[in-house]
């Protein structure tokens, strides 16, 4: 309440109703007026956000420069990455060859018996004829034998197999070694640039840049905050 309008009650020219009424309205209104902080913040947002971006097209603006985007650590981890894993597969295949040369050492030494077995069952059922079971025993001793050398059979060609795999795998080899040259020139041209816009004056030391030259058409002219904001809202 101002002092002119303490003034006019006192003196009995204001009804006291009146008073209250305005002071509600002037309350309303700066209610109205004043935004809250959670609306002031997602008007900010709304604001930072560069003109023309959306989702749809957020895959033109440039991404922020973090681990996760510098395009030399994303092939370091590729390189990385893949190497440990060829050397997984390798790992993997290795014990896969060694177990099927043991187990082809095993069937070789099954077909040895195998063998044994239908010469002495031919020699006992020329003897005994009359003897089934010799017979019998013979013609399984001989399925065995024919089914042993074809699992030893399809063991030399799973082999020949995985041999195949680990020369088809040594192409992983020569790929890093593409990465690897590709982050070499990359390097080497970050350097080259650095080198090539370097000057004799360190920064901190250089004279402040005109904000505005005569002879510009407009005065017009962006602040360091104004460039900062502007990089910050093509970084995020």
């Amino acid at each position: 309440m101002t002092q002119e309008e303490l003034d006019t009650l006192m003196g009995g020219d204001i009804d006291l109703d009146d008073l209250e009424d305005g002071a509600e309205s002037e309350v309303v209104e700066e209610k109205t007026d004043s935004a809250t902080p959670i609306e002031e913040s997602v008007a900010k947002e709304e604001k930072e956000e560069p003109e023309g971006y959306s989702e749809d097209t957020a895959h033109h603006w440039p991404l922020p420069a973090t681990d996760e985007n510098k395009m030399v650590h994303q092939l370091d981890d590729v390189t990385k990455e893949s190497e440990e894993k060829a050397t997984e597969i390798f790992d993997i295949i290795e014990r896969i060859s060694n177990d099927l040369m043991e187990k082809e050492d095993e069937a070789q030494k099954t077909i040895d018996t195998l063998t044994s077995n239908v010469a002495l069952f031919t020699t006992l059922s020329k003897k005994f004829p009359q003897v089934e079971a010799f017979s019998t025993s013979l013609t399984q001793n001989e399925e065995a034998l024919v089914a042993a050398k074809d699992i030893i059979e399809t063991m030399q060609n799973s082999g020949d197999e995985i041999m195949n795999v680990m020369d088809i795998m040594q192409y992983q080899d020569i790929h890093r070694q593409k990465i690897e040259r590709v982050i070499n020139v990359m390097r080497a041209l970050s350097k080259y640039m650095n080198t090539l816009f370097e000057g004799r004056i360190d920064d901190d030391k250089r004279v402040s840049s005109a904000q505005h030259i005569a002879g510009d058409t407009h005065n017009d002219v962006a602040s360091a905050d104004d460039i900062e904001a502007l990089l910050a809202q093509f970084g995020s």
